[in-house]
């Protein structure tokens, strides 16, 4: 039985009959006609699945991948299909069988989360139904849902009367909110005097003078949201930071001093709420302060530590963000949501002004300035056809309640603090710096091995553990140094789990540096008949 939240004094036109299709299609689009084959099919999906994350003991195939690469070309996609079952049989065998499983305690790669529960079940939900949520006659109640998580999303940043769209992810909120803060800046200056000249400056000299601030630990995409807008290719200063690789808000102020010296133009700061690799949060409250001063577009990319917010014992590590003027929050790292679930969030609604376009088949002009004018997103999104992902957080936020999300997001933190005092503990690690989040950089420097043989065992060890399909750590470089990375987003993920992965690692590394021993004897061997040994190769393989 379904129960209906409106009301039921309600009247509600009675829709057309359905009727069964004759068609020779009839299991191929999901329909009243198909409903029972759909039904099934999906039972069997999930049960295979079902019995793989009971099972998967592995965080990748561990299949060399010119083996996978074979056995992808041998699938002959322009033959006669081999009906559902078999193709989710299929696919089951070639995609699940050889998947990188982001549940399993050893995968501490990349910000890639576990899923909530009833996030899967949601998205099962959305994609059958097919909501886009560009306009409101596509959606109805998705979009006016989708508009209540915004709300409550501003108003935990402190945006009131805030606006925001759901994205694709953090580049899309990044290139965007970098797109709104050109277009409000140039139409700023258009608009008055430029430095008390009598003409208007035309639009290709502002694009040219245009200047983006922030730091070299900022994500890439800010790049390359500066090139996709048209600007120059000196457009993104880097602000010096702290030694603990937070922007330096001293620096920001001189930098910008700087930028008006050289008769440029400051379009935005970029603050990043949690770096990728170092995992830390620039001062928020001081660039802020620093931003007012001159009237500059804050953009706070909050992509990794935006769940912050909601966390019990960390939320003040994101003081001042409300004072920035759009923030970007992925849902999909810290809130557990599967991908894709990104918000853009703008302080004042009016900023959108730049993204709305009408078209009459569409959004056209006139309804839209209707009293009662129904909400089309596609006014404020860089998309038109857009998945109703919000469904997904809705219903995680319903079952389990953002507290408990915050807890969650606080226990991967807190076991991040373990790991590195754990690290820290032990004489063949080296470990950087500190993280207001979860990630954690550290390097095996046994005492037999040399500073560059110590930055050549970096990707090896990595190589070899993802090959072997044992675990998934990551790397990166910091300052010319190389370094792994764990990047812990499991809170059922214990400390002795990690100090597995910490074993793998140096087992790993002891083997390549033994592989190597035996490599240099077999060239000075003295029998000229003895078979070399071969070396040992970045796959881990001789």
């Amino acid at each position: 039985m379904t129960t209906s939240l409106l009301s039921e004094s309600e009247a509600t036109p009675t829709a057309a009959p359905l009727r069964t299709l004759t068609h020779p299609h009839t299991d191929a689009l999901l329909g009243a006609h198909s409903a029972d084959e759909y039904s099934a099919l999906m039972h069997d999906v999930v049960d295979s699945l079902g019995d793989r994350f009971r099972t998967t003991a592995r965080t990748a195939s561990a299949k060399d991948r010119s083996g996978l690469q074979a056995a992808v070309d041998s699938v002959d996609l322009d033959t006669t299909g081999v009906g559902n079952a078999e193709a989710l049989r299929e696919v089951d065998a070639l995609y699940a069988d050889n998947a990188v499983w982001f549940h399993h305690p050893s995968y501490v790669a990349h910000l890639n989360c576990p899923v909530a529960v009833p996030a899967v079940a949601a998205e099962a939900m959305l994609a059958a139904i097919n909501t886009s949520v560009d306009t409101y006659d596509q959606s109805e109640v998705a979009t006016l849902m989708e508009r209540r998580l915004i709300d409550w999303t501003c108003g935990h940043l402190g945006f009131t009367g805030g606006d925001g769209i759901f994205t694709s992810g953090g580049t899309q909120s990044n290139l965007q909110a970098l797109f709104l803060a050109r277009e409000n800046v140039v139409a700023g200056l258009v608009d008055t005097t430029h430095r008390g000249g009598p003409t208007r400056p035309a639009r290709p000299d502002l694009l040219s003078r245009m200047r983006i601030l922030a730091t070299d630990q900022a994500h890439f995409s800010v790049s390359r949201a500066a090139f996709l807008l048209g600007l120059d290719a000196e457009a993104v200063v880097t602000v010096p930071t702290d030694v603990t690789g937070r922007m330096d808000a001293e620096a920001l102020k001189a930098s910008l001093l700087a930028i008006d010296a050289n008769d440029q133009i400051p379009m935005a700061v970029v603050a990043t709420a949690g770096t990728t690799d170092l995992g830390v949060i620039d001062p928020l409250e001081a660039i802020a302060e620093v931003c007012e001063s001159v009237g500059v577009w804050l953009h706070v990319d909050a992509a990794y530590g935006g769940g912050l917010l909601w966390a019990p014992r960390r939320a003040h590590l994101l003081n001042g963000i409300g004072r920035a003027t759009s923030v970007t929050i992925d849902f999909h790292k810290t809130f557990f949501q599967p991908v894709s679930s990104s918000a853009l969030l703008i302080r004042d609604g009016s900023l959108f002004g730049p993204t709305i376009h009408h078209h009459d088949y569409l959004n056209p002009e006139a309804e839209a300035q209707d009293d009662d004018a129904e909400p089309n997103q596609v006014d404020k999104s860089l998309q038109t056809t857009r998945r109703f992902d919000a469904l997904k957080l809705w219903t995680t936020l319903r079952a389990r309640g953002a507290s408990e999300i915050g807890t969650m997001i606080d226990t991967v933190c807190d076991l991040a603090a373990d790991v590195r005092q754990l690290l820290d503990d032990q004489g063949d690690f080296e470990v950087l710096g500190t993280s207001d989040l979860s990630t954690v950089l550290f390097r095996f420097t046994p005492a037999i091995a040399d500073a560059q043989t110590c930055d050549e065992l970096v990707p090896l060890i990595r190589r070899v553990l993802f090959r072997s399909g044992r675990a998934a750590v990551a790397r990166t470089t910091i300052d010319g140094t190389p370094w792994l990375k764990l990047t812990l987003l499991n809170p059922d993920t214990s400390i002795d789990d990690i100090t597995a992965v910490l074993d793998l690692v140096r087992a790993t590394g002891h083997g390549i540096l033994a592989g190597r021993t035996l490599e240099n004897e077999g060239e000075l061997g003295t029998s000229a008949t003895a078979e070399p040994v071969p070396a040992m190769t970045e796959g881990g393989a001789a």
